[in-house]
């Protein structure tokens, strides 16, 4: 018999979750939902439409409205039928989606396309509130972190791979930013989940990191590949 399962995988940024996440989904034949670009797929919305930041209810009627899917077997993100992948990714929409995040009215009409996701087929999803809020009964918790420095030297990488200029302290300061925000908004906080394993990436190699959350997935359930699609 097969069953559908959630895996939870949190953490702030730069911990390396995106990767994780996305080899984990892909060795367990699940979907990989990175919330995290559903934030960003409406802060670009949002800027081509010249809407505030700082307006709360339309940003809430933008993430109500958005059409976001992601296709099966790829990181590829469809906005309203557009393959907006690449354009989300651009560095000035990590401080625009951060913004967005802290609208309450946004976290739950994202939290809604989120939960009907994993509804509907086993997802390993990444974020920084699955584990608490969105799939507070997932059968597999993690919560990913990295020291600061190292997460903000992998972010200089990511970017410079990418062909982005990136300068270090400039990203360092970003992060800092970014979890001063995320860990002390009112509404979903980054927390780890009480029942979450702690899994704490510095020194390991995104190998040892996927073996160890595989490792968790097959302690947490009967049969790690006892899932459906």
């Amino acid at each position: 018999m097969t069953k559908r399962i959630v895996v939870a995988i949190d953490g702030p940024s730069g911990a390396g979750k995106s990767t994780i996440a996305r080899r984990v989904a892909e060795k367990l034949g699940c979907i990989y939902i990175d919330t995290g670009a559903m934030y960003r797929a409406v802060a670009l919305w949002a800027s081509r439409l010249g809407v505030d930041l700082t307006d709360g209810l339309r940003l809430e009627q933008l993430a109500a409205a958005a059409e976001i899917q992601f296709e099966s077997g790829s990181s590829r993100l469809l906005l309203n039928g557009e393959d907006v992948s690449e354009e989300i990714r651009a560095p000035r929409m990590s401080q625009a989606a951060s913004k967005v995040s802290s609208v309450a009215g946004v976290r739950r009409a994202l939290v809604a396309k989120q939960r009907a996701m994993g509804a509907e087929s086993s997802v390993v999803m990444e974020g920084r509130d699955i584990g608490t809020v969105v799939f507070p009964e997932a059968g597999v918790k993690v919560f990913l972190d990295a020291d600061p420095r190292a997460r903000a030297e992998r972010r200089v990488r990511e970017l410079r791979d990418k062909g982005l200029e990136a300068d270090a302290g400039e990203v360092a300061r970003e992060l800092d930013e970014r979890d001063e925000r995320d860990r002390g908004r009112a509404d979903s906080p980054l927390l780890q989940a009480p029942d979450a394993i702690y899994l704490d990436s510095t020194a390991l190699t995104p190998d040892q990191v996927e073996l160890a959350i595989l490792k968790v997935i097959r302690d947490r359930t009967s049969n790690g590949k006892e899932l459906s699609n």
